[in-house]
């Protein structure tokens, strides 16, 4: 199938990605604009992984409100330079991110920040669950690993599912953006207010 220079612009358009990119990526998938665009992203991915040493101390301080000021966000996002933090693509991550957190209320950034404790905790609750259930105590463990997953899930940020598409998770999302401006991204830390939450604690 002949790759015309339209092509080549559209999926530019929709992926961010090189002209040779695209060029290569319509060619491997025969013409097939959605796998010509799974083809780039797994690229991005790939590459994103590579720069993941490189030192990002420039980016943005992003703040979002949320349900008429019911909820409110803060997130710092770091790149390598301040040319790529004024970027639309670097900006509109950091603003779907405040998004995200605003709606999902991750309390981590990364797996490795949950305290030891707190997933003690958590393991003792999926365990004592489990037992409840009349589960046997040969898949006890099985289960219980299950439930600790799924609550790293639900509370680390980078694993989270992206509010826009299931599909996506928010790690997934950051690979995309570092492989289309070509820098390491780093979500570094956030904070997340909802109105009257500490009342009566």
């Amino acid at each position: 199938m002949e790759i015309t220079t339209e092509m080549i612009k559209e999926l530019r358009e929709a992926t961010g990605a090189g002209i040779l990119d695209c060029r290569k990526a319509l060619t491997d998938a025969n013409g097939d604009f959605e796998k010509a665009v799974d083809l780039l992203r797994e690229k991005g991915v790939a590459t994103a992984a590579k720069r993941a040493d490189r030192t990002a101390s420039q980016g943005v301080v992003e703040l979002y409100s949320h349900g008429d000021g019911r909820v409110g966000v803060i997130v710092e996002v770091n790149c390598e330079t301040d040319f790529v933090a004024r970027s639309e693509d670097f900006r509109k991550l950091a603003h779907e991110i405040a998004l995200q957190i605003a709606a999902a209320a991750p309390q981590y950034v990364k797996e490795d920040e949950i305290p030891a404790d707190v997933l003690e905790h958590e393991t003792e609750i999926a365990r004592a669950r489990a037992k409840e259930e009349g589960k046997p105590e040969a898949v006890m463990d099985k289960i219980v690993a299950g439930r600790l997953e799924k609550f790293k899930d639900e509370a680390v940020l980078l694993r989270q599912a992206y509010i826009r598409d299931e599909e996506l998770t928010i790690e997934k999302l950051v690979l995309q953006t570092i492989g289309t401006t070509g820098e390491n991204i780093i979500i570094r830390r956030f904070q997340r207010w909802e109105l009257g939450e500490s009342i009566g604690e």
